[in-house]
This record gives structure tokens, C-alpha cells and sequence, in this order.
């Protein structure tokens, strides 16, 4: 009897979740220390930044995400929209006022017209874009370089160029992660995903650094605070591939 009652509470709850897209994507994600008070001022009353105390996200408390949304599907399985996409975004690991960890998405700048203002409310139109990733193979060893600029009118800039040796790495298990919008806060978002993730370069765990040419530049209009000269980078991490299902509570 009680098997039964665990099977129908995990079918309910997985019907009450309603999937809004389904996305392959390839991501490069910095950790940051970005300026306490800066980053407050992005978080709605009763939120709280919550970075790591330990392990490899020790003291982030803001990661900036490049992504290649390389395919995105809807429910049923086309495409949708012009099925695919490339943005860049900023989240936050915060507490919400239950004292739950959750992440919080306080920004972005996306190719898409029709990604603006976007499911979190906040994300902004690239009026400068450039994309460029490419690899080379060299006694064995496969080096990639990649090369974002991601840029508003309203003067929010986001770049970054880095060549590094890829690795290899396991698969992590799929997981939920509960994304709220710093727009509005009553907005969630869970993001039911896999993914292969290679650490690059660590400063708390100092696994083997692959990186070999690293440039991080962030400013301009809202931004400007967050990125003032003192931001410190943390964790290189390259997401080989990560396949995720967008669900709404």
C-alpha cells in the first residue's frame, strides 16, 4: 500500500508540472565574487545571496553563463521559435525568504528579439554579438578556443575569450534546478536537467588547469556596479553538452 501511495504522489506531482520546451546546449560558466552590495540591490526584499562555503563553488555568489542553445523544441516536439539561440545570463545562488537555496536570474542578453524581455523579465536585446568557437588537435591533446561578445544599446556588455584544453568528464545525474526571476519574484521556472561538466580551472580545488589564454570584460549601463574592477573569477567551468526540460510549477 505504501509503494502504491509513493507511485501516485510522484504522478501527480509529475502532472502538475507543465513542460514548456526542451533544449540541447552548450555552455561555458564563470563563478564570480562580484560586490556584495551590488549584487543586493538585484535581489528582491527577503532574498538572500547564499554563495557555497565549500567545495569547487566556494564563495561564488554570481555565475555568468555563455550559452549555444543548439536546439530548442516545444512540447511536441518541433522546433520552436527559430529553434535555437545563443544568450548569455546571470545567476544568482540565493535564499528565498523560506530559507530554501534556489537560483535567481537577475539579467541576461539574448540574440532573440522574441527572447526580450524573456521568461524571467529581464533579459535585453544584443545589439553587438559575436560567436566564434573553434578546436584544433595537436598530438593528441584537443584545444578549443571560444570567443563571446554579447552587448545592449542601453550599454551592458558581457566578454569573454578563452583558450583551453578539453578534458574529459562524467556525466552528472539529472537533476532539478528551481530558477526565479529578480524581476519578479513570485516567477519560478525548474530546469530538469543533464549534463557533462569539465572544471577547467579551480581556485578552491585546484584540479589541473587546462586553461590556456583567459579574458573576462563586464560593464555598462545596469551591470556597471556588479562588474567595477573587483570582480573575481573563481571557476572555469566548460559544459560539453547539457540537455534540460523547462517545466512550470
Amino acid at each position: 500500500m505504501r509503494t502504491f501511495l509513493v507511485a501516485f504522489a510522484l504522478t501527480f506531482a509529475l502532472r502538475a508540472e507543465t513542460v514548456v520546451e526542451r533544449s540541447n546546449e552548450t555552455r561555458f560558466q564563470l563563478d564570480l565574487k562580484v560586490p556584495d552590495a551590488a549584487l543586493a540591490a538585484f535581489l528582491p526584499p527577503g532574498w538572500k545571496s547564499n554563495p557555497a562555503t565549500e567545495g569547487a563553488a566556494k564563495d561564488c555568489n554570481l555565475r555568468v553563463i555563455f550559452i549555444d542553445r543548439v536546439t530548442i523544441n516545444g512540447p511536441d516536439g518541433l522546433p520552436k521559435g527559430k529553434g535555437t539561440n545563443r544568450l548569455v545570463f546571470l545567476a544568482a545562488p540565493v535564499k528565498d525568504p523560506s530559507g530554501a537555496s534556489v537560483q535567481m536570474v537577475i539579467g541576461g542578453i539574448t540574440q532573440d528579439p522574441r527572447d526580450v524581455p524573456g521568461p524571467f523579465e529581464n533579459y535585453l536585446l544584443a545589439s553587438i554579438y559575436k560567436m566564434d568557437i573553434s578546436t584544433r588537435t595537436d598530438h593528441g591533446s584537443l584545444e578549443e578556443t571560444q570567443d563571446w561578445i554579447l552587448g545592449a544599446e542601453t550599454g551592458e556588455k558581457l566578454e569573454m575569450h578563452i583558450t583551453f584544453e578539453r578534458g574529459v568528464a562524467n556525466i552528472r545525474n539529472m537533476a532539478d534546478t528551481k530558477y526565479y526571476s529578480a524581476k519578479n519574484s513570485g516567477f519560478l521556472q525548474i530546469s530538469r536537467q543533464e549534463q557533462v561538466l569539465d572544471i577547467m580551472r579551480n581556485v578552491t580545488t585546484n584540479p589541473p588547469d587546462h586553461v590556456r589564454k583567459f579574458s573576462f570584460k563586464a560593464s555598462g549601463g545596469s551591470y556597471s556596479k556588479l562588474f567595477d574592477g573587483t570582480e573575481r573569477v573563481l571557476s572555469w567551468d566548460n559544459v560539453l553538452w547539457l540537455n534540460r526540460t523547462i517545466l512550470l510549477p
